[in-house]
């Protein structure tokens, strides 16, 4: 186990000057502060704060994602894994973050620093640069929908796309619906990818044909809708799978300026099952994931990290929630 002392002897400086720098003292530099912190990572070191089981702290740290209120995607996922902590009676912290929060300090500091124990991190993408230090951290983490290969120090939660995409386009093959689009999130997601590859393994599943032209990439807000509804409506499409739900909600909008009635002339499906899909007119057909259930499955990953219990994945179950948005095909 390394200690303070281990530190002060490979830096050739005073206990005291480490125990500073790993307390965020005011009398000493940045440069040395920094020094001490990176060594303290490089050779393992833990803080007994960090190592005390009575009163774990952690962090959720998000960044992209609204989590306000209830009707935000990320709202249930805070609520669930703050419910499952609190029987443990760990102490949970909500960090909005941004990319020039990032680019100031790594991923590893910032943990130490602050003497976490872990962290479950929402709404990044790959592309980020605590997200690309996360293959040589030793500190547990857990990723929502994104996956790091080789480290047993990171986990990922999610729900099945691949069985929730599934039910969607089965549901709408019931229905009659040949000529289906899909329009997808944002391009350079995991979680993107995953459900666009879904949707073809699907539809070829079900003996259909998925057209290009019917498969595009938008983004996860209502206004990308726009972009692509008049094609998918020139090209034929009888529904419109859409890879969440608030992308459902402006594909609704946009069909309906172009006069078409929903689901009489065109099916549409969405995926989250956020409270706002009951709430539409028509009521939104949609593939639920528990978000609420999401938090508590990170908690128990994290957990399990934290006590050495190394776990790759844990993928929750899909369901079909069917409502007036999807109909018999119009032939």
């Amino acid at each position: 186990m390394v200690t303070i002392k281990d530190i002060a002897n490979k830096l050739g400086i005073a206990v005291s000057t480490v125990s500073k720098g790993l307390n965020n003292a005011s009398d000493i530099s940045e440069e040395m502060r920094q020094l001490v912190l990176d060594t303290a990572i490089e050779m393992g070191y833990t803080s007994k704060k960090m190592k005390d089981s009575g009163n774990r702290k952690v962090c959720i740290l998000i960044e992209n994602m609204d989590y306000e209120n209830i009707d935000q995607f990320g709202y249930e996922i805070i609520v669930g894994f703050k419910l499952a902590a609190a029987r443990r009676k760990w102490d949970v912290h909500v960090v909005p973050t941004n990319l020039n929060m990032q680019t100031e300090e790594k991923y590893d500091t910032y943990m130490l620093r602050n003497n976490f124990s872990g962290a479950f991190l929402l709404g990044f993408t790959l592309h980020d640069d605590w997200v690309k230090q996360l293959n040589k951290t030793n500190f547990p983490t857990v990723l929502l929908d994104n996956y790091i290969e080789r480290n047993p120090h990171v986990g990922y939660v999610g729900t099945d796309n691949y069985e929730g995409i599934d039910l969607a386009v089965n549901h709408l093959c019931k229905l009659g619906h040949k000529k289906i689009a899909f329009l997808n999130g944002s391009k350079n997601s995991m979680v993107s990818e995953q459900r666009r590859q879904a949707f073809v393994n699907s539809m070829i599943k079900h003996g259909l044909v998925p057209e290009e032209e019917l498969i595009q990439y938008g983004y996860y807000v209502p206004d990308c809708a726009k972009d692509h509804v008049p094609s998918f409506l020139k090209k034929g499409a009888t529904a419109i799978m859409c890879a969440s739900d608030l992308i459902a909600t402006g594909v609704m909008t946009e069909v309906s300026k172009h006069g078409l009635k929903i689901p009489d002339d065109i099916s549409i499906v969405g995926f989250d099952d956020l409270p706002i899909a009951s709430q539409l007119s028509p009521a939104l057909t949609t593939i639920r994931q528990d978000r609420s259930d999401l938090g508590k499955s990170a908690f128990l990953l994290l957990d399990g990290l934290v006590h050495g219990v190394s776990t790759s994945k844990l993928l929750l179950r899909a369901k079909l929630i069917t409502r007036e948005s999807s109909g018999s095909a119009k032939y």
